[in-house]
């Protein structure tokens, strides 16, 4: 059982201590998330992240219509609010995350939006599914911010999605790691180096692990998506146009309107 936090800082975080402290932290997080974002998540909307762009209106996964019928993996669901939206527009949608306490939020919006998708629980980087089972696979800040192993991840991605299927995924946008957390003016002034891919970590009094978040460049995501045999169809920026969007931890109209604060990869995946 991990003790109170005692650190935070940047340091290195190995891939199972990651592990082991995603599923903690979610467990933990999962109720408070919710009730702190639930009214911009939603229970059955897809949103790329805190400037509020919806899969309705980027259609970054392709046409809505494609989806009927099409098994659709939402990886690193949370409460499952994306693998819902696919399943009313007709797909065969499920959704994988580690935490067992997320998940148990994605039954209770099941019972409360009337939309239930069966979900799974396990590491991204040891997907339960067959090879080749799936048309699309999307993840909205899920599972790759967490995992020091994302190469692995992507080729857990690449094995379970059909020749040419569709993978899209979103992140906090690499630039910001230059920049302190902060919603305010502080948030603007650079004081890292964004070429430091150390990890934040949040550390107990004993040193155990409470909580990693990794960090890529741009040029780090192009190059990892082409080992796993991705091509990078489109790289989406969205800007804050919304003035009632609420401020999102870090993410602020005020940085919006100097920052990108998101980062969304369209991909195809390459290969018979």
């Amino acid at each position: 059982m991990s003790g109170p936090l005692s650190s935070a800082g940047y340091g290195p975080a190995g891939a199972d201590e990651s592990v082991r402290a995603s599923r903690s932290h979610w467990d933990v997080a999962s109720s408070t998330y919710l009730e702190e974002h639930g009214a911009t998540l939603g229970t059955d909307v897809l949103v790329w992240g805190p400037e509020g762009l919806t899969e309705d209106e980027a259609h970054l996964l392709g046409d809505p219509a494609d989806l009927a019928g099409a098994v659709v993996v939402e990886v690193g669901c949370g409460a499952g609010q994306g693998a819902r939206w696919a399943a009313r527009r007709g797909a065969r949608a499920v959704g994988v995350d580690l935490s067992a306490g997320m998940l148990a939020r994605s039954r209770a919006l099941d019972a409360a939006s009337g939309t239930a998708v069966p979900v799974l629980q396990a590491d991204a980087g040891a997907l339960p599914l067959a090879d080749g089972c799936a048309r699309v696979a999307f993840s909205a800040y899920g599972a790759l911010p967490f995992t020091a192993d994302a190469a692995g991840v992507l080729g857990e991605v690449h094995r379970v999605l059909e020749p040419h299927g569709r993978w899209t995924f979103s992140v906090s946008h690499p630039v910001r790691w230059a920049f302190p957390d902060d919603p305010g003016p502080q948030g603007l002034v650079a004081e890292r180096s964004y070429f430091d891919r150390a990890p934040y970590v949040e550390r107990d009094d004993d040193g155990g692990l409470l909580y990693a978040e990794h960090h890529r460049t741009l040029g780090d995501w192009v190059r990892l998506l082409g080992r796993a045999g991705f091509r990078l169809v489109d790289l989406v920026e969205p800007e804050w146009t919304r003035p009632d969007q609420p401020t999102w931890g870090g993410w602020s109209a005020l940085r919006g309107e100097h920052l990108p604060g998101t980062a969304v990869f369209v991909c195809e995946r390459l290969g018979r």
